[in-house]
Formats: structure tokens, sequence, C-alpha cells
């Protein structure tokens, strides 16, 4: 098997980990969003921090510390991803999964579109066109609900402002991803201790549930890896592609498993946002 092929089949591990993961956060329901994404930053701190130690490059972290500019950033980023985080798993408890991803099609658009913003980033027509559909299409779901969706919304904009924050750090993902978690510690400890000292935590004397949620630090940093593996021996373009697998299983989920109702404007607005996307794929990969 050649480099190539053990990347493809990095990312597509990568990406039906993601599309899925909607199933492992249903199962926690149970536990309000804020104590879930508490655990998941602890957690995957764990994970990384493990990763970092056998790889012997923990001392990596500080130079994130070294100067306000970096640790800026990672703490603007931290929020961005822990928004994004939370967002996710309160679509997936209170039944949204749908719109949740909707919001992970529209993503590579609204990166495209801070690309051009913030980096001067030129598109040919084709993907001008695909940004244009998928603004429509956002609008078609607003009108058709009565409300702007929100959640579709945020997690766009928060994983799209989060990219482009990245592009300022000069690290890899994984002491950068620790960085970012090692900055949101504090915040999740005090809530986990707030929780289980007030008694208002579902996790507390319920092993099963502890259990799962200590799996939510290798069900965030595998992923992670795998995809990182990917990125060094996958050309960009096809990464872009199969990253579609990702809220293509969140939409089967959503509608196969969870049973989510899918409305008229859904069926109006999801071919928009596959067609705007077929037409940025095309013209990306001729524009290469």
């Amino acid at each position: 098997m050649t480099e190539a092929t053990k990347g493809v089949w990095a990312v597509v591990l990568a990406c039906v980990v993601w599309g899925v993961s909607s199933l492992y956060y249903k199962m926690l329901s149970h536990v309000v969003p804020i104590e879930v994404l508490a655990h998941r930053t602890f957690w995957s701190f764990v994970f990384f921090a493990c990763v970092l130690l056998v790889q012997r490059r923990f001392s990596a972290l500080t130079q994130v510390f070294r100067s306000l500019k970096s640790l800026g950033i990672v703490s603007f980023a931290s929020l961005m991803i822990a928004t994004n985080w939370f967002c996710f798993i309160y679509a997936i408890q209170v039944g949204r999964a749908t719109e949740a991803s909707f919001g992970y099609f529209v993503f590579p658009l609204v990166a495209v579109s801070f690309g051009v913003v913030l980096f001067q980033e030129r598109l040919t027509l084709g993907q001008k066109v695909a940004i244009g559909l998928a603004v429509l299409a956002v609008l078609t779901l607003g009108l058709g609900q009565g409300v702007m969706p929100w959640i579709p919304l945020v997690l766009s904009m928060s994983f799209g402002i989060y990219s482009a924050v990245k592009k300022g750090l000069d690290l890899g993902p994984v002491v950068s991803v620790t960085a970012e978690v090692a900055v949101l510690l504090p915040i999740s400890l005090s809530v986990l201790a707030f929780m289980n000292l007030s008694g208002t935590s579902n996790v507390h004397g319920d092993p099963l549930t502890f259990g799962l949620l200590m799996l939510s630090g290798p069900l965030t940093g595998m992923p992670l890896i795998l995809f990182s593996y990917a990125t060094k021996r996958v050309n960009l373009a096809t990464i872009g592609i199969l990253q579609y697998i990702n809220p293509s299983l969140q939409f089967l989920c959503a509608l196969l498993i969870f049973q989510e109702p899918f409305g008229a404007w859904y069926a109006i607005a999801f071919p928009m946002i596959w067609i705007a996307l077929v037409i940025y794929s095309f013209a990306s990969l001729r524009r290469r």
C-alpha cells in the first residue's frame, strides 16, 4: 500500500469517526451539554498530553506561552472551538442533528469566504456561484422556519473563524490543540467541581456514564491525529472532497437513526447546498 493510499484511508477513517460521533453524544443526552463539554475538554487534554509525552514533545507547549501574541491567538482559538463543541453537543441532545449536519456542509464555503476577506484569496466564477448558492440555502431555511437557523450558522462560523485564526500559529495540530484545551482546562475543572459539589452533576455515582465521558478524549484526539497524518500524504483537493463524508454521515444519522423530521424547507435548502458543494469541488479541482 502506497503512502498516498494510507493517507486516503486515514482521512476517510477520521471523517467516519466525526460523522458518527453524533451517536456517541446522543448516548449522553442525560448529561447537560456544559458538563459534557467540561469532560471533553479535560479528557482531551489528558489524551493529547499523553501523546506529547510519548513523542517527547511536551516541552513544545512552552512555545505557546512565550509571547502574548501566541497566547492570545490560542486563547481566541480555544474560545471558538469550545463554542463549536458546545453547539454541536447541544444540537444532538435536543434533536437538531439535521441542522448540525447542515452547518458542516456550509463550513467549507464559509472557510473560502474567510479566505477572500482575510487573506485576499481570489475565487473563480464557479466558486463565487457556489458561495452565492450557500447563502441562498441558509436564507431559504431561515425564511421557511421563520427564524434564522442559528445552529448551522454558529457551527460553520465558529469553525471557520477557528480555522482562520489557526493560520497565525506555527505549531503542529497536536501541540496547538493541546494548548487550546490547556487554556480551557481551569474553566472545565471549575465547572466539574461546582456541579459535583452542588449535586447537580448527572455523572456522580454512574460508572457507565463516567466511562463514556472518558472516551471523549480519544474520540476527539484520534481523528485529529489521523487527519494530520493524511495531510502530509494526500493533496488538499482530495482531502477537501473526502471531508464531505463527515456531514453526510451526520445527516444520515439524523434522518435514519434519530428519525428527525425532514420538512419541505429542508428538502429545498439541502439540495441547494449539495449543488453548491458540487460546483465548488469541480471549480477547485479544475483550478488545481
